[in-house]
């Protein structure tokens, strides 16, 4: 598989899917699960979706105009100087990145994505594969409904949680803790008007379904709840594993991507020549694709296509100037001129955009020490993880170190975007290999798939067994709330 940027996936998997109509072969769900999906009890829990990078739709607050979610003519135009701004975060002097604020936000999650070539409209459908996919085992979609099976008054089972994907991580994570705390008390208040259920909305759990960048969302969420990375190294608390039993992670980058590496440096060419480019300097603003960024210790990249000289840090933000890679890269000067229309002086705009630059390293470090801290589940919770291992996918790229030109330098198996043992958060290639997994997580179950990135999600055994997992694989503990009595409401759906 040839190398496509992250973004590419999302849209190169959504018009793939557009003309699919599914295997013969796959398994009718709604026939292996029709009994679970009829069943309400407080030991099934609610379920919430998270999406990946460019998952959720934007759009700018004062206006109503769509930032990201489709490619038509009223969606900003990354390649036009208002459109530009509109996509880009803020690269003012705030001290800290959670204080360079616009007016985007997020309004659901990227169920589908549309788009116009010439005068013909086209609906490509993004996670709304995720979430039919739960809607076959009863879990009706808050905002949707796509499941297209009515199981009763149950449609309070399934939740997106829709982010600005541009923002910081661990800023996210904050968010998903207030989203999980509102839904707590929106389905006990279902519980006692639906079927007469008084349930403390501290004691119920969710299970979470993560794709890609949003796993790595859920695992700081879990890990250390809603703590800010402002001041410095959090407390590994697992106050998050309160309010979560299960997390499913699909295609999750726990040690990064070296396409999110080249994204930031060659920029996003999503579809040419239908679809627009997004420039480096402006996916530089996105202090997200720096969390996304390898780990040096797994020989990303080297100078030169010499194995004895590898780039050992990619935080570092002198390596980054050195190269000209992304804000750092003279090239890109019209492109800070169009996101800093009021600095008129050339060399303060740089200026600008090396600090944030330097900021957003920074917090991808401290982003990237908090994942990597070994630190086993607490009791009740499950970590499950979905990998895709038969794409070839960039593994080490080589950089010239005249121009900064990356190449790629070599391959190893993963989803074409994600190495395997990046999800797997396998310290094996850091060091000599043993024939066990060597990872700072304890996964519960591992699931092996023969697909891309997004294809994971359309994968007929990615279905059979996320609605396994999520409604018959036993649990490590009990009823969570009282049950219901037999032939109540509840019990029957």
């Amino acid at each position: 598989m040839t190398l496509k940027p992250i973004a590419y996936s999302l849209i190169g998997a959504c018009l793939i899917s557009a003309c699919a109509t599914g295997r013969a072969d796959a398994p009718d769900l709604q026939l292996v699960y029709n009994a679970a999906a009829q069943y309400h009890l407080p030991d099934r829990n609610p379920v919430i979706v998270i999406p990946g990078i460019l998952g959720s739709r934007l759009v700018d607050r004062p206006t109503g105009d769509l930032v990201w979610g489709a490619f038509t003519a009223e969606a900003a135009d990354p390649q036009k100087p208002a459109g530009a701004r509109l996509v880009a975060l803020p690269i003012t002097g705030a001290e800290r990145l959670r204080d360079l604020r616009d007016e985007v936000a997020p309004v659901g999650v990227l169920d589908r994505v549309r788009l116009r070539i010439g005068f013909l409209p086209i609906e490509l459908r993004a996670y709304a594969q995720i979430l039919s996919t739960l809607g076959a085992g009863g879990y009706r979609d808050e905002q949707l409904g796509l499941s297209g099976v009515d199981y009763g008054p149950g449609h309070f089972t399934c939740f997106q949680f829709a982010y600005d994907w541009r923002r910081d991580n661990a800023e996210n994570a904050q968010l998903l803790g207030e989203f999980i705390r509102a839904r707590q008390i929106y389905v006990a208040e279902r519980y006692r008007s639906d079927y007469g259920l008084e349930i403390d909305p501290k004691t119920i759990k969710f299970d979470l379904v993560a794709h890609s960048m949003g796993g790595l969302i859920a695992r700081y969420f879990l890990m250390y709840g809603e703590q800010s990375l402002d001041d410095g190294a959090p407390e590994l608390t697992w106050a998050g594993a309160e309010m979560v039993e299960r997390a499913i992670l699909v295609g999750a980058p726990n040690h990064g991507s070296s396409v999110a590496l080249q994204q930031l440096v060659d920029g996003a060419d999503v579809g040419k020549p239908i679809l627009p480019f997004y420039p480096p300097a402006l996916l530089g603003t996105f202090p997200s694709v720096y969390q996304l960024l390898p780990r040096g210790r797994h020989l990303p990249a080297v100078w030169d296509g010499d194995l004895g000289r590898p780039i050992e840090d990619l935080y570092d933000p002198k390596v980054w100037r050195a190269a000209g890679w992304g804000l750092a890269d003279a090239a890109q000067e019209k492109v800070l001129a169009d996101l800093l229309p009021e600095v008129e002086d050339a060399a303060e705009r740089r200026r600008l955009a090396l600090g944030f630059q330097e900021k957003a390293l920074a917090r991808a470090r401290d982003f990237a020490a908090a994942l990597d801290r070994p630190a086993p589940a607490p009791a009740g919770l499950d970590l499950f993880i979905v990998v895709g291992d038969a794409q070839s996918t960039p593994q080490t790229l080589s950089v010239e170190a005249k121009t900064g030109k990356l190449s790629v330098f070599s391959t190893a198996p993963g989803d074409g975007t994600v190495l395997r043992s990046s999800a797997l958060a396998d310290e094996r290639p850091a060091g000599a290999w043993r024939p066990t997994l060597a990872s700072p997580v304890d996964w519960d179950r591992t699931l092996m798939l023969f697909s891309d990135h997004f294809g994971l999600t359309k994968d007929p055994a990615f279905a059979d067994n996320v609605l396994y997992w999520l409604l018959e694989d036993p649990r490590r503990r009990g009823p969570s709330g009282p049950l219901a009595p037999e032939g109540s409401d509840a019990a029957n759906g």
